[in-house]
């Protein structure tokens, strides 16, 4: 299977750790350029300098808050500018506090949306005009969520939803232009993210994050978490020419942990 995906550029979205560090780590070994992005310049350094003694694509990096759009438009116009043209966009984001309805404020709400439905809106309508020049991918990461709630994740829940739906829209409208478009969602995959989650469970069942996760890998039918590499192995593949007939779908990478068809 030829990936070909050799001198391709990728902007992936928070990518200084966890699930987006790792596709941009796995395209860079497929000869992919890179920009790197998060709000923190240090990890953005550290993590380019790892990707970079892989000798294969070129990294960059820009800092951005993406729930600005002057950022975004910085990030897009750099991207671009070091590279000549995008052809990837990874969106991603972090996962928004977690809680009950009656918590939340119309502030939280807010920032959830700007976080998390909003930065992909803005950085789709961004890259749009390069990508239409000449085809290309979007990924649009979102979670196990869209298939199924997560108790206490209220915020994620609805806003991951959204991306759902933007993506089967825009694959009917980008295919004219040679563009696929597909969400992939994450089930439980070993990242600090989760292992923040499982601490927070933790801490209000009066247990240990140990036993939270022994008990979440027990619901799981290969009895395990999943690796950020074999997320990143997924969005590879649709991302590269291998896929020229997946657009508009949704995903999952769960280990058979969702049951719902």
């Amino acid at each position: 299977m030829e990936l070909n995906l050799t001198n391709k550029v990728a902007l992936v979205v928070a990518s200084s750790q966890g699930l987006g560090k790792a596709i941009a780590t796995q395209l860079v070994k497929e000869g992919v350029n890179v920009m790197l992005t998060s709000r923190d310049s240090e990890k953005l350094q550290r993590v380019q300098d790892e990707l970079q003694s892989l000798g294969k694509g070129r990294i960059e990096y820009c800092q951005a808050d993406i729930t600005r759009l002057e950022d975004i438009q910085t990030l897009v116009g750099e991207t671009t500018k070091a590279f000549g043209k995008i052809d990837i966009l990874i969106n991603n984001a972090g996962g928004p506090p977690s809680g009950k309805f009656e918590q939340f404020t119309d502030e939280d709400w807010q920032k959830a949306f700007e976080l998390n439905l909003l930065s992909y809106v803005r950085l789709i309508r961004e890259v749009l005009p390069e990508l239409k020049s000449h085809g290309g991918r979007i990924i649009n990461i979102a979670s196990s969520s869209i298939k199924q709630p997560i108790p206490g994740l209220l915020l994620s829940n609805t806003f991951r939803l959204g991306i759902v739906g933007i993506t089967k829209t825009l694959a009917e409208e980008l295919a004219p232009f040679n563009i696929l478009i597909n969400t992939v969602a994450p089930g439980r995959i070993a990242t600090d993210r989760v292992a923040f989650l499982d601490q927070v469970k933790a801490e209000k069942l009066g247990t240990t994050s140990e036993q939270v996760a022994k008990q979440s890998k027990s619901t799981i039918p290969l009895k395990r978490y999943g690796t950020p590499e074999e997320f990143a192995n997924v969005v590879t593949f649709l991302v590269s020419d291998a896929n020229t007939y997946m657009t508009g779908s949704s995903l999952l990478v769960d280990g058979g942990m969702i049951k719902s068809i």
